[in-house]
């Protein structure tokens, strides 16, 4: 039985009256993949954020490899430990990446932060080759890159510090479906190649099924169900899920009904 690499204890985050996490408790297995699907407002990008440590829970608990997040770090070494065990890539690379900086520069930056005494010439070729790309676009700026090269930019400059897991929140939502798939399949060849584990930050059931082991449904800050992804798409017991299924565009959609079903939820 694989080892659990990211575990989630009792997640709550209100925002006055409105609990956008309610008791979220769930297991990344090393290597694995889990996705966190939802409707806009479900909680899955709050939960995300408090797992990368962008947001604090008013209650609950982060464990990586069983060490909890939450404990309090002395010095810088301890500090620049606990960024490198989680990653994130966001859905639009080009907000968080340094439109100033061109890509070979920007991979230089975060490899002298945490890995000073390493060959970063060597390192940064090997992470362009990872996700893809070459020294032309070492040499390009954010703006002279495609939506989709900026993405393997992301990518590789989280996997630069060698994280035990990686958050992706829509990472392929603003991508055209030919895009969205090149980037699935890279991310699919990377963790058979590193053994990372992947958290999917999803409303897309289609990312979903391609690549994620397991899966979570999200609806109101809370979890309404969990389990092996190909058995709860293919037999979803929640009601909820199920509209989410049958809000998946297709021949005779008729998305009157499912706003209807929706407001009777």
């Amino acid at each position: 039985m694989s080892k659990t690499v990211l575990e989630a204890v009792g997640l709550h985050r209100a925002y006055g009256q409105v609990r956008a996490v309610d008791d979220v408790s769930f297991r990344l297995a090393e290597g694995g993949s889990l996705g966190i699907v939802g409707e806009s407002g479900s909680g899955k990008t709050t939960t995300a954020r408090i797992v990368v440590g962008l947001e604090h829970a008013d209650a609950g608990r982060i464990l990586v490899h069983g060490r909890d997040r939450g404990d309090l770090v002395r010095g810088r070494a301890q500090r620049l430990a606990r960024a490198r065990e989680v990653q994130m890539v966001f859905q639009d690379p080009f907000l968080s990446l340094d439109p100033r900086t061109a890509v070979g520069a920007a991979l230089r930056e975060t490899l002298a932060l945490h890995f000073p005494d390493t060959d970063h010439g060597r390192r940064i070729t090997e992470l362009l080759d990872q996700v893809g790309l070459g020294a032309r676009e070492a040499d390009a700026l954010p703006r002279q890159l495609s939506g989709g090269q900026r993405q393997r930019v992301a990518i590789a400059r989280a996997l630069a510090v060698e994280p035990a897991v990686l958050v992706l929140d829509e990472a392929v939502a603003a991508l055209d479906v030919s895009v969205q798939a090149q980037i699935l399949n890279l991310l699919a060849d990377i963790r058979e190649q590193t053994g990372i584990g992947y958290l999917f930050i999803t409303h897309d059931l289609g990312v979903v099924r391609c690549v994620t082991d397991d899966v979570l449904v999200m609806r109101h800050g809370r979890i309404v169900e969990t389990g092996p992804t190909a058995q709860v798409l293919a037999e979803p017991r929640h009601p909820y899920t199920r509209l989410l299924l049958e809000s998946v565009p297709r021949p005779g959609w008729d998305p009157r009904g499912i706003a209807a079903a929706r407001r009777a939820l």
